[in-house]
């Protein structure tokens, strides 16, 4: 998986990220906030009618912060941290016509990415409300937006350009839930241009309810990621008949994959636990960096965090080691922030 030598390392455009753009709405509240909205501390819900109001109450009262959210875009975001220069990623997928999305904009792009929304005037830009007590935190998030995406905007002549210059693609498996064509005809470009493509496994219930997408784009998969619950989620709901994660990962790697110039690559993270890496039929594990439970404020995007960081070394040539350590190093530094932030210049030493 050289970097071509033809390009510049570390070139504009080398790498795409298409997923669900969502603007994080941050805010320290007290426990009657949650009660009123019947909401639980520590908990992950999808937002209903009854949460509408929160968004707005959050900004007016509780003094929120902004930060360009959604898993693809958070990956992307850290990438580009790493990188150091502008536009070096690029990013795809679709947010309303509203405030929200001048606001995510200008955050992604404060961050050097390259960012490149579908806009729709059916719904509102995604929004994830991501309200704080103590060292708690409850999200509740509206997709709105962010299901509109659409194919139509993958086959735009200057956002095919884009897609054409990558060399590296990314996509979430939240977006099998919201667009598997794009997910298809992206994947059969990267096969047939000899790019690599890699994908998430995002969360368990997408391993059960959305498995016929996940597995139509499976075999083009060239690098796989995921936590300890995802992978085994999709080894149940797949019949590999293992619970050892170490077995799983390798099996994952077995799997049909039609670019067979190079096999897959599966990495499964478990939280303070090693790092499984399955390549040419061997797993290794990579030691995570204890970070002391009083400097964690936040651990929500830790898996973004550890793909930004792998990826940011991937597209410049980088061993899969140097590669799964800078994984590693990005995630400790970002469960010390609150949600997928970082300051100054990272001092990441392969």
């Amino acid at each position: 998986m050289s970097q071509d030598s033809s390009v510049g390392i570390k070139r504009e455009g080398l790498l795409l990220g298409i997923g669900n753009p969502l603007l994080d709405i941050s805010a320290n509240i007290d426990h009657e906030f949650l009660q009123k909205y019947d909401m639980k501390p520590n908990n992950a819900i999808l937002a209903e009618e009854k949460h509408k109001p929160l968004y707005e109450e959050l900004i007016d009262l509780y003094n929120a912060s902004f930060i360009a959210g959604g898993s693809v875009q958070n990956t992307m975001r850290v990438a580009q941290w790493f990188l150091q220069k502008p536009k070096v990623a690029t990013y795809m997928g679709c947010v309303g016509r509203d405030k929200y999305s001048k606001i995510l904009e200008d955050k992604a792009v404060a961050d050097g990415l390259n960012v490149r929304y579908q806009y729709t005037d059916q719904e509102p830009t995604g929004t994830c409300a991501v309200l704080i007590t103590g060292k708690e935190r409850s999200l509740c998030a509206n997709l709105a937006a962010a299901n509109c995406f659409s194919p139509s905007h993958i086959e735009k002549p200057e956002n095919k350009h884009l897609i054409d210059i990558a060399k590296y693609i990314y996509i979430s498996g939240f977006f099998l839930t919201v667009s598997p064509e794009s997910i298809q005809t992206v994947a059969k470009h990267a096969h047939e241009n000899d790019k690599i493509f890699m994908m998430n496994l995002s969360a368990p219930f997408l391993c059960e309810f959305f498995q016929k997408p996940m597995l139509a784009a499976f075999p083009y998969v060239d690098i796989l990621f995921g936590n300890e619950t995802e992978a085994e989620a999709f080894a149940k709901a797949n019949n590999l008949n293992e619970t050892d994660k170490r077995q799983i990962a390798l099996k994952i790697s077995e799997m049909e994959k039609i670019n067979d110039k190079r096999k897959r690559i599966v990495v499964i993270t478990q939280g303070a636990e090693a790092v499984l890496l399955a390549k040419d039929g061997t797993v290794t594990e990579y030691p995570v960096v204890k970070v002391p439970e009083e400097k964690i404020v936040d651990t929500n995007t830790a898996g973004d965090a550890f793909v930004g960081g792998f990826l940011a070394q991937l597209i410049q040539g980088k061993s899969i080691d140097t590669c799964i350590k800078c994984g590693i190093w990005a995630a400790a530094q970002i469960v010390q922030t609150s949600g997928c932030t970082y300051e100054g210049k990272p001092n990441f030493q392969s």
